[in-house]
């Protein structure tokens, strides 16, 4: 008998996507429901959504997933996992919430060493509230508030934060990947699975960045922005930062 190569996710909803044609949002759907699958951990995995296109989370994803205010995503999370360690608890959050108006209950919660799992997926810019410039713009990227430009000597430059985390001792891992190749998707996929593995083996807080398209607000077709990704990969490079899961698997297994 062939071995089944594709079937449908279990815990990913049988719901169209309604996300912008040539977004990410989806691809990366799909990559946590086949993460939660395998790993068997859908009854007591909990997301928690924020304000911004990652908060459609719930319409997708068939696991309790409740939304918390703006930013506040690590927060929330830090209090449910507190409460109920036994729960698999992780975030899914775009980058002006994770890295903005957020950064403060994100970057403490990674030094704590929250066991929790961090996604943020990063297009550079508020995407849901028209395409305004973020603390993740690129120099010079031209957004709908920095039409001329992004200006690093007036607006400051943009914050690595997977590099950042890496450096923290609550940090368990800490990578960035994009999804705009098939490679990369398979690569984005083992990220996830680590960010987990993270949580799952109480090692520290797990964070990955997903690198997203935006073809609406960047003024591009789906396929141009899918190809803007290789740009965006000259000032955010891609590859994992901190890894104790890989460590802590070869122990187990001597």
């Amino acid at each position: 008998m062939d071995k089944i190569a594709f079937k449908f996710p279990k815990s990913l909803k049988s719901t169209l996507f309604h996300y912008c044609p040539g977004c990410h949002h989806s691809i990366v759907h799909r990559l946590l429901c086949e993460v939660i699958d395998e790993l068997e951990i859908q009854e007591k995995s909990v997301g928690i959504a924020s304000i911004g296109c990652a908060c459609f989370l719930y319409f997708y994803i068939d696991v309790d997933i409740l939304e918390a205010p703006h930013g506040r995503a690590c927060a929330a999370a830090t209090g449910i996992k507190r409460a109920k360690p036994e729960l698999i608890v992780f975030t899914y959050q775009g980058d002006g919430d994770f890295a903005a108006i957020g950064f403060n209950e994100s970057f403490h919660s990674a030094l704590r060493g929250e066991k929790i799992t961090a996604i943020m997926i990063n297009n550079t810019l508020y995407g849901m509230t028209g395409g305004q410039v973020s603390p993740t713009t690129v120099p010079y990227q031209k957004t709908t508030t920095t039409p001329e430009g992004k200006n690093p000597a007036y607006y400051g430059y943009p914050p690595k934060i997977a590099e950042i985390f890496s450096n923290l001792e609550g940090v368990a891992f800490s990578g960035r990947f994009a999804v705009n190749t098939p490679k990369r998707v398979l690569e984005t996929k083992r990220a996830l699975k680590k960010a987990f593995l993270a949580q799952i083996y109480n090692l520290g807080f797990g964070y990955i960045e997903i690198l997203s398209s935006c073809p609406v607000n960047w003024k591009l077709d789906p396929i141009k922005a899918n190809k803007k990704i290789d740009e965006l990969i000259n000032f955010y490079t891609l590859g994992v930062f901190k890894d104790k899961v890989e460590n802590f698997l070869k122990k187990e297994k001597n």
